[in-house]
């Protein structure tokens, strides 16, 4: 099979297509032949050395992909042969197979394309284990309204970023998103977010005024230390932040006093090196409590640009170049002489 390799690292160019074994599914896992692939920031840290797979996972790029089940392990219902899906992967996305824990996909909704359907199994399992479960931050849109809750999205153009913009606004909150353009901050507006353009404002004094000195009650950030201060002292008391990403640096001071007296809350998480349990409860999660929000139109896909697999190395460009608004996906043509049919059978006898 056709697949994209970790080999060596650096610029996009690395990134070179080669022929792979094709994975057979482990008891438990179902075996997809893929017509779509997200490109992810964890990809573009892999390509440059600075995030390498988890031991064990396939050194193959792509943390999430769509496309149909061919072929299932032991233990899964053969009834998922041939079912249009979408999967959170630890690796393996950029290939025309990938193997991968059954628990861990979901249904394309009815009418999405595989390649909105790409868009969305890393960001939306982010977004709910960081908000919801993590922060406890909850889906009741009523509740919200009655209190007034409010989030911060930084990166707000970002995959990431425009999903949780449109959760946090399907469920009752204000929202505010940090972008970087008058351009980009139309896209989070038109998204449901009031903007804050950092290159010319400071978010924290923004956030101060819009909520009479308040603060939100929950961050999502991807930048990491260059923030930390004036996100702790953006958030209202009792309030949660969750740090998703080191854009900004790893390292920053902590003014323990602020967070004793407003009873804040930092977290840290990271998704790929969670258990296969972990996923499982998270995609669940996901399953039925966003995937109805995405089927009634309140979440989109974000879909930007598509790029051709062969094309890896132009997405990574566009990927780094920080110009996309949504996200970047790559597409995979169909079979060449009935191979998923093949497979299917031999895997299945």
């Amino acid at each position: 099979m056709r697949a994209m390799m970790e080999e060596t690292h650096g610029a996009p160019e690395v990134l070179r297509v080669s022929e792979q074994p094709i994975p057979e599914p482990a008891p438990g896992q179902v075996l997809i032949r893929v017509r779509a692939a997200g490109v992810n920031r964890a990809d573009a840290l892999q390509r440059r050395g600075y995030y390498p797979p988890p031991p064990g996972v396939s050194s193959i790029y792509g943390l999430e992909a769509a496309g149909t089940v061919v072929a299932v392990g032991a233990g899964v219902s053969p009834q998922m042969v041939g079912s249009p899906v979408a999967a959170l992967l630890a690796g393996g996305g950029y290939a025309e197979y990938v193997a991968v824990d059954a628990r861990h996909t979901f249904g394309v909704p009815e009418g999405m394309s595989f390649t909105e359907a790409a868009c969305l199994p890393e960001v939306a399992a982010t977004v709910y284990s960081n908000l919801v479960l993590t922060c406890g931050m909850s889906l009741d849109a009523a509740a919200h309204r009655a209190s007034g809750t409010s989030v911060l999205i930084h990166g707000g153009t970002g995959g990431i970023g425009l999903h949780a913009v449109q959760l946090a606004k399907a469920v009752g909150a204000r929202v505010f998103a940090t972008v970087g353009s008058g351009a980009k901050a139309d896209s989070v507006r038109v998204a449901g977010a009031e903007p804050i353009i950092y290159s010319e404002l400071s978010f924290r004094e923004v956030i101060a005024e819009k909520t009479s000195g308040v603060g939100v009650n929950y961050i999502l950030d991807v930048v990491g230390g260059a923030y930390l201060d004036d996100n702790l002292r953006s958030l209202a008391t009792g309030g949660h932040l969750a740090i998703i990403g080191l854009q900004g640096g790893a390292k920053a001071q902590v003014n323990l006093g602020l967070m004793l007296t407003r009873r804040l809350s930092v977290h840290a998480t990271s998704l790929r090196t969670r258990s296969a349990d972990e996923k499982a409860r998270i995609m669940a999660g996901v399953r039925q409590q966003v995937l109805p929000l995405v089927e009634s139109g309140a979440i989109r896909a974000n879909l930007d640009r598509t790029f051709a697999l062969e094309q890896a190395a132009r997405a990574h460009t566009y990927f780094d170049s920080g110009e996309h608004r949504g996200k970047v996906v790559l597409t995979l043509g169909e079979d060449s002489g009935g191979l998923a049919a093949v497979l299917s059978q031999k895997l299945l006898c």
